[in-house]
């Protein structure tokens, strides 16, 4: 069977974000109309003869520098054709001679070492409540007029200006932005949105543990006691994992991050919760 890759339409990717939800990722609501336009040109899939699709991948070049590969998927039942492997092969010339960044689940590790990756650090997904802590005075709901600064901020512990991405992810509806300001320097964001289970929290950068709980406070209370919450921390952030275990949230799955290329220099620190595992 062959197949014929094609760049993907809205209405494509809103089918993908739907499979990842059959694999168990768990996607957040207005997702996928918040990554296709990071780069229009780098969501593709993979149809038959029919018009079929039967596989996808992003390869999302964030910046002349760096891109981030996800969504690489095969429909059940055409898996173990050689649909992945010939989807990956037409598709990766797009990241051209950046720095590629994914993150592997367990059983593609492997797989991409093949093709060059090199594994950075673990990332894992937690899970927990809300703590019902009210969130002090100077944690405020993100606004246009902060977009710069936020950017700015977001800048040091992500490899790439995300400036425009940025503007769609705070602002899309049903989310939760906010920032905290202390002598009207930002000293931390987060972003909650709702997905197909509970909400899920990111990115969440903070310069300190205080400010991330601060934040996560301020984003988290209009829920309910019973609702999930879900955060996906990068490892080397002994202070995140440490405040994520105080409030008695649960570890899930992990992933592998992982580059193909010089591996960005960031401030993994401030990261308490990367904004996805498929954008980076």
């Amino acid at each position: 069977m062959s197949i014929t890759l094609t760049p993907a339409t809205l209405d494509d990717w809103q089918r993908i974000v739907a499979w990842t939800d059959a694999e168990g990722w768990n996607p957040g609501h207005g997702d996928a109309a918040c990554f296709l336009p990071t780069d229009p040109a780098g969501f593709f899939v993979g149809r038959d003869d029919d018009g079929r699709i039967l596989s996808s991948i992003s390869i999302a070049n964030h910046s002349p520098d760096y891109a981030f590969l996800g969504f690489y998927l095969v429909a059940p039942g055409h898996r173990g054709r050689g649909l992945g492997l010939a989807t990956w092969r037409a598709a990766f010339p797009h990241a051209g001679s950046r720095t590629v960044g994914l993150d592997a689940v367990p059983a593609q590790r492997e797989t991409y070492r093949r093709s060059g990756f090199v594994p950075a650090h673990s990332t894992v997904r937690w899970s927990g409540r809300p703590s019902g802590a009210p969130a002090p005075a100077d944690v405020v709901p993100f606004s246009p007029s902060h977009l710069d600064a936020v950017a700015a901020y977001d800048r040091r512990s992500f490899p790439a200006d995300r400036r425009a991405f940025l503007s769609r992810w705070l602002a899309a509806p049903g989310r939760t932005a906010r920032l905290r300001l202390r002598d009207g320097r930002v000293t931390g964001y987060g972003v909650l949105r709702p997905a197909r289970e509970g909400h899920r929290v990111g990115p969440l950068c903070a310069d300190t543990r205080e400010d991330a709980e601060a934040l996560l406070d301020s984003l988290t209370a209009h829920l309910s006691a019973e609702e999930a919450v879900h955060l996906d921390v990068p490892e080397p952030n002994a202070s995140a994992t440490a405040l994520v275990r105080d409030r008695g949230y649960e570890a899930g799955f992990s992933t592998t991050r992982m580059y193909a290329g010089t591996a960005p220099e960031t401030r993994l620190g401030e990261v308490y919760a990367v904004a996805s595992l498929e954008l980076g």
